[in-house]
């Protein structure tokens, strides 16, 4: 049966992972294509973390197989830029953090880590989470994909 992968919902992937519909892998790959696709129209995406991304699916994959599957197993999702990623470009959207790569893990990415959460990458936002109009990013506004055609943003 096949399915559109970037459409199911959290549970509707896990469901699809447990039942074998798919795999992490062709889950995240699938993601990422749809980020690369759209990411230059909507600037949604800081950071595009790919080779950590289908490392993180290949580990999930195994862990699925053997019935060690964490709550999050296997599901790709988007880190907000806010959040420090070790090794990973974290700006908070904001000039004065240019360059910083943390050697440390955030609490939240921790804990979205051990249950198998599987980062795409990082998402733009206002400089330093002070906003919601996504209007003073350092790294230029982000498109609402809602909006898009309509020429709002």
């Amino acid at each position: 049966m096949y399915i559109e992968l970037t459409s199911l919902s959290l549970t509707a992937m896990r469901d699809a992972l447990a039942r074998k519909e798919c795999s992490s892998v062709e889950l995240t790959q699938a993601h990422l294509a749809a980020i690369d696709a759209g990411n230059v129209e909507l600037n949604a995406f800081t950071e595009i973390t790919r080779d950590i991304a289908l490392a993180q699916a290949k580990v999930s994959d195994s862990k699925i197989a053997k019935n060690e599957a964490g709550l999050l197993e296997g599901i790709p999702v988007g880190v907000k830029e806010l959040f420090c990623t070790k090794g990973v470009r974290s700006t908070a959207s904001s000039k004065i953090l240019t360059g910083f790569k943390p050697e440390y893990e955030s609490t939240v990415t921790s804990n979205l880590f051990a249950q198998g959460g599987i980062m795409l990458g990082k998402t733009n936002m206002d400089e330093f989470a002070m906003g919601s109009s996504n209007e003073t990013s350092f790294d230029g506004n982000c498109v609402n994909p809602w909006k898009r055609n309509d020429g709002a943003s």
